[in-house]
Order: C-alpha cells, then sequence, then structure tokens
C-alpha cells in the first residue's frame, strides 16, 4: 500500500484547568533525539483494514502512552500530510500524568549498517503545553488540529 492510500489515527488529548493545554508526544529514536520544535505530534498509528477510525485512535494512544482514554471524543477534520498519507484525529478531555509514561518499542539497525538492532520507544517523552508553545511544537501539518479544538472549545465557552 503507498503513502497516499496510508490512513491513520490518533487522539488529542486537552484539559482546561487555568490555561487550556494539549498533550503532545515527542517521537522516539536516533531521527528525532535532537529535534524538538516542530517535531512533537499526537500520538497516532495507521488505521489497518477493516479497523474503525476511532478504535484504532484509542489503541495506539494506549500503545504509545501506555495511558486508557475514554471520551466522550469529538471527531476534528482529517489534514493531509506532504506524502499523502490522511490523518484523523479525535479531541478529548482527560488529564495524564507525563512522568507515567510507558510507550512501546520498535527496532531499527543502529547505528546505521552496523548489522546491529536496537530498541527505542515509539514515544520518548510526553508533555502539556498551552496554545502558543503547542502551536510551535507540534508538526506543521497537525497544527490545524489544534486550532479546530480551540474553535469548538470557544463555541462551547470553554475557554477564551
Amino acid at each position: 500500500m503507498g503513502r497516499k492510500s496510508e490512513i491513520s489515527a490518533g487522539l488529542l488529548v486537552y484539559r482546561n484547568r487555568d490555561n487550556f493545554e494539549v498533550l503532545l508526544a515527542h517521537p522516539g529514536g536516533p531521527y528525532w533525539a535532537r529535534k524538538d520544535a516542530g517535531a512533537w505530534t499526537i500520538p497516532k498509528g495507521l488505521v489497518e483494514p477493516g479497523d474503525e477510525l476511532l478504535a484504532t485512535a484509542q489503541r495506539e494512544f494506549t500503545e504509545e502512552t501506555g495511558f486508557v482514554a475514554r471520551g466522550p471524543f469529538h471527531p476534528l477534520a482529517p489534514v493531509r500530510q506532504k506524502s499523502g498519507k490522511v490523518v484523523h484525529a479525535f479531541a478529548m478531555q482527560g488529564d495524564f500524568d507525563p512522568d507515567q509514561l510507558v510507550s512501546n518499542t520498535f527496532e531499527l539497525m543502529w547505528p546505521p549498517k552496523s548489522g546491529r538492532l536496537k530498541s527505542f520507544p515509539e514515544v520518548d517523552r510526553l508533555g502539556w503545553f498551552g496554545r502558543a508553545q503547542a502551536l510551535e511544537k507540534l508538526l506543521v501539518y497537525q497544527r490545524p488540529f489544534l486550532r479546530e479544538l480551540e474553535a469548538m472549545l470557544r463555541r462551547e465557552g470553554l475557554t477564551r
């Protein structure tokens, strides 16, 4: 299956205490190790044929964070990566402790051409970020999710 036909789904978790914040994940592995601005993401993963978008988003959230997400869930408009992959997101209110992160892992030959496989966490950090910092940290193509969530919360009178 080519990238243009791939679909991913994930969760954009927010909390609305004194200030509106969203929970973002920093990808693990050597490629992302020294990247920060524009590198963070919502926890997400590939939708397998026959799987529901929301079920995939919940499964991937648990696999990548160790947390169980409970709704209600609010679908956000999907976005498209430069590669053509379509990413769906669901917003939900929650409050998870980033220090309790437990991520699944992946294996990668590291260093390259060494013949040795090394295990890396899919997510190496989680963090809560206010709007301005989240827009700076979030992958560019995912920023519309944040803007849509903020507009939704403003309509509902939950944020300024």
